[in-house]
Order: C-alpha cells, then structure tokens, then sequence
C-alpha cells in the first residue's frame, strides 16, 4: 500500500511544493492518523483509514485541494472554505503562497474537535 510520503513524492513539482507545506501543518493538530485512502492521503480520528476522517488533500493537474468532512461546520471568517457534498468544505490551492498556516491550523483544530 502507498504512504502519504509515496503520494506527495510522485506529483508533478508545483503540487508537491504546495502538499509538503500543507504535511506539517495537518500532521502537528493530527499526528500519526495519515493514510492513503481511495487513491489520495486522509487523516481520521478513528481505528482504521476513513474511520471518523477529518481531512485530506487530493492534487488535480492545476491545485491541490485541502478539504474538510465536516468543513460547513468549521467557523470561517476568511471565506476561503468551499461548501461541497453532504457536510464536506475545502479550498483549492494553486500555489504555495495560498497556504496561511494560522488559519488552516485554526480549521485543522475545529475539525478535531468536531469528529472526536
């Protein structure tokens, strides 16, 4: 089976760049709780990949999204976070410099705390 570490190593450079700064971030609020699951690296708070999940980033030809499952009820007052499917909220980034550490800390923090 893939690792986070194999995904992020095989995209094209741009994405890469993006997905290795994006790591840290999620990995110190959710250590240890990364795998890849369904084809793109998730981080859940339950005993296996996609149990109680709380986040992934999935990379496209253009951006990487940074998504949330229970996003909509993440408390956003920069509006960067798109609602999606059921209860899902994400933001697309195109580059590294769309990244803001203290807020997608913050988010990463909610979202903790909403699935635990």
């Amino acid at each position: 089976m893939a690792t986070v570490s194999d995904y992020v190593a095989a995209l094209p450079a741009a994405q890469r760049e993006i997905a290795s700064k994006l790591l840290p971030l999620i990995n110190e609020v959710l250590p240890g709780t990364d795998a890849v699951w369904h084809g793109h690296p998730v981080w859940s708070l339950g005993p296996t990949p996609g149990k109680s999940p709380v986040c992934l980033i999935k990379a496209y030809p253009r951006h990487v999204t940074f998504g949330f499952w229970k996003g909509q009820e993440i408390t956003d007052p920069s509006g960067r976070l798109e609602p999606g499917a059921r209860e899902m909220a994400s933001v697309k980034l195109g580059a590294i410099d769309d990244i803001d550490a203290e807020l997608f800390t913050d988010w990463l923090r909610q979202a903790r705390a909403i699935e635990a």
